[in-house]
């Protein structure tokens, strides 16, 4: 089974994220998406939306997808937790991810990732175009045509790319948090 894992703190999900899972299960070829939200990305210091909540935003986000499972893991940690760690785990519950999937925003800081060396040579990186932000030849690439990003629609309180599912739950929280 060809497995894809597509992290990130989804803090709030949007569009661009739904195009991402379409052309990664499209492009890949893969048999199962796992979309995996961090409790805390380990390189920021806060999260906005609680996890829980993004958790419940994905899952409505995601269920029109056979194919696609969101999990829980790192969330139910309730601590940053490193990517080997759930590839980790993933494996000792009998999946074997082929690909993991991250923005181009990553790759500034893809070296000093936690086991970077060992996860290099357990998967396959799939970088998504973001930004104009070059990606070396060495990756596989995926470009969506949705340029935008979680903090932008907070700073911006702009929601035209939230899916009407969880418009009206992002919006609100949003806007009674961060206004």
């Amino acid at each position: 089974m060809r497995v894809a894992l597509f992290g990130g703190s989804f803090d709030p999900p949007h569009k661009g994220h739904i195009e991402i899972i379409r052309k990664s299960i499209k492009i890949l070829n893969i048999d199962k998406l796992i979309v995996m939200p961090t409790f805390l990305n380990p390189f920021k210091k806060t999260f906005f939306a609680p996890p829980k909540l993004r958790l419940k935003w994905l899952r409505e986000l995601v269920s029109e997808f056979h194919n696609v499972e969101v999990s829980e893991f790192e969330i139910n940690h309730n601590r940053v937790v490193t990517t080997i760690e759930s590839l980790k785990y993933l494996n000792s519950c009998g999946v074997s991810v082929k690909y993991l999937i991250i923005g181009a925003d990553n790759l500034k800081n893809l070296s000093k990732w936690n086991c970077f060396e060992e996860l290099n040579k357990l998967i396959e990186f799939v970088i998504i175009s973001r930004d104009n932000i070059t990606i070396p030849k060495k990756f596989k690439k995926i470009e969506i045509n949705i340029p935008i990003s979680s903090t932008n629609i907070r700073e911006e309180l702009s929601y035209n790319l939230i899916p009407k599912k969880i418009l009206t739950e992002v919006k609100t929280y949003y806007k009674e948090h961060y206004e």
